[in-house]
């Protein structure tokens, strides 16, 4: 597919963007309806995500530049062409959670409240994102026969952006599910999200080759580790308290 979706005048419409944008719509509708359902004013999840939505696009390109400086270095006009790929969803996941962590202290609300309303949003977006790297022809994993490998440049490869995505929708069919028919402490399904997102990510980026890398390892892996041990931690230590999963503003 053409990258591009289409032009008004000299203005190129990436399919890219669309596919992000329709994910954070969809993010955001599915959000209001639980933060409504949780006790949340809707109000202060829409003003949250109007601070933290550019701020988690800076992360994304970022956190990608920094581990690609090599590149970056060379052709610095290159940094702020985030329309065509190269984003990175950890950093994106890491400023979001910063801003949430302000906000939640500004605004004095429940930073796992927020946290948990706003999960599975977040996995459905980048389930629905990772179509923008098949269209970009990046994301995608080492040369195989397999009968679903996808052509890239003459040679079929595994479509890791697919498993991914695939992944990724799993897991929030389980969070919406688990969330629907079990009581949860606070933070438990934001927590659950960082463990099995990471779990399929750190699987699935063992064949990519197009990974950022820290020396001889795989930098998406790493963080993979570090976010189950955290995850594990906060769910462990949430559930010992017993936090019942209704949100009040302290």
């Amino acid at each position: 597919m053409d990258p591009v979706a289409f032009e008004i005048g000299p203005i190129s419409v990436y399919w890219y963007g669309i596919l992000i944008t329709l994910g954070i719509l969809i993010g955001l509708y599915l959000a209001i309806r639980e933060s409504q359902r949780q006790g949340l004013d809707p109000d202060d999840l829409i003003t949250y995500l109007l601070f933290a939505l550019p701020v988690a696009v800076i992360g994304l390109r970022l956190y990608y530049v920094i581990f690609r400086w090599d590149y970056f270095s060379v052709y610095p006009e290159q940094i702020f062409a985030f329309r065509q790929g190269g984003l990175a969803i950890h950093g994106g996941i890491f400023a979001a959670i910063l801003v949430a962590i302000i906000y939640c202290r500004y605004k004095n609300i429940n930073f796992w409240a927020l946290a948990d309303v706003t999960a599975p949003s977040l996995i459905l977006g980048q389930a629905i994102g990772r179509w923008g790297n098949f269209i970009n022809q990046e994301a995608y994993g080492y040369e195989t026969d397999l009968p679903w490998a996808i052509e890239i440049n003459g040679s079929y490869h595994h479509p890791t952006f697919f498993y991914e995505s695939g992944w990724n929708l799993l897991v929030l069919a389980f969070l919406l599910y688990y969330r629907k028919k079990f009581r949860q402490g606070q933070g438990e399904i934001f927590s659950l999200y960082l463990i099995l997102y990471s779990f399929g990510r750190f699987w699935i980026e063992g064949l990519r080759v197009d990974s950022l890398m820290l020396g001889p390892l795989r930098v998406a892996q790493v963080v993979s580790v570090i976010l189950i041990i955290v995850g594990g931690y906060y769910l462990i230590r949430n559930r010992k308290e017993k936090n019942q999963a209704v949100y009040l503003k302290r």
